[in-house]
């Protein structure tokens, strides 16, 4: 039978205790949308969803599609099994690597209405488009060609994650802590913003993927602004950060996103 705590200052050290525990999700800088349960249980449900989700795309992309029904397509399946593991692998990555930072947001699905809008827009431009005119989704080297896109975006955005470590952040940081160090070396040094990029090509990626034009068109421009003045308000506080040190790297390293210095 387990002991209850008796008093007040034992009910709080066993609280301070439990979110200390590895199994926590309580990040030390900043505070969970609350849109999505902050808990354990919380993250292991969305887990299991997005592991579910990514075990239909991944199998009905390994069969080639279901020839049975229009639309559970290759291209598809492979659509739904990369966007579940992007998802996935955001929390994945923050948990090995950066667990301070680490909360059922580290997911990125209470990532805005837009973001949400836009994938769905992909969705109804594939589906209308495969029922009334199916023609325009049978070529095969521009679906191969998204696919590779995705998957080197995938993996630039991961190592980015990785490298960076306890110096990433999915939000901007505002203030200088005391670990926060300039990572110039690995993805870093061919990649001034190589997560910001990684996601660039991947969202581009399964479009192509896709073959979908008029939504190729509204994720690029969408992305290309985001980026755009993402990296600019960024880098602000990165040069009050590091000084002469930033504005040196600045100049070396390039973004590899097209137009944005």
């Amino acid at each position: 039978m387990t002991e209850q705590p008796q008093n007040l200052e034992d009910r709080l050290e066993r609280r301070q205790l439990a979110s200390r525990h590895p199994l926590s999700t309580v990040p030390v800088n900043h505070h969970p949308h609350g849109n999505i349960p902050n808990t354990p249980f919380g993250v292991a449900t969305v887990a299991f969803l997005l592991g579910a989700v990514f075990s239909l795309g991944a199998l009905t992309f390994a069969v080639s599609g279901f020839d049975s029904l229009w639309w559970p397509t290759y291209q598809l399946g492979f659509f739904v099994a990369s966007w579940a593991f992007f998802h996935w692998a955001e929390f994945a990555v923050t948990a090995g690597w950066n667990l301070e930072k680490c909360s059922v947001d580290s997911f990125l699905l209470d990532n805005g209405s837009m973001y949400h809008i836009a994938n769905g827009t992909a969705l109804l431009e594939y589906l209308l488009t495969l029922y009334f005119k199916p023609k325009w989704k049978s070529h095969a080297f521009i679906s191969a060609s998204g696919m590779m896109l995705v998957l080197v975006g995938q993996s630039l955005r991961s190592a980015a994650m990785i490298h960076a470590s306890t110096n990433f952040s999915h939000s901007l940081a505002t203030y200088k802590r005391e670990s926060h160090k300039l990572v110039t070396d690995g993805v870093y040094a061919w990649f001034r913003h190589p997560s910001y990029a990684g996601f660039f090509y991947w969202a581009l990626g399964t479009q192509l993927v896709l073959q979908n034009p008029l939504t190729f068109i509204m994720f690029l421009i969408l992305l290309w602004r985001f980026f755009y003045y993402r990296t600019r308000e960024e880098e602000k506080n990165l040069v009050r950060f590091f000084g002469d040190e930033y504005v040196h790297y600045r100049r070396r390293v390039g973004t590899k996103i097209p137009f944005i210095p």
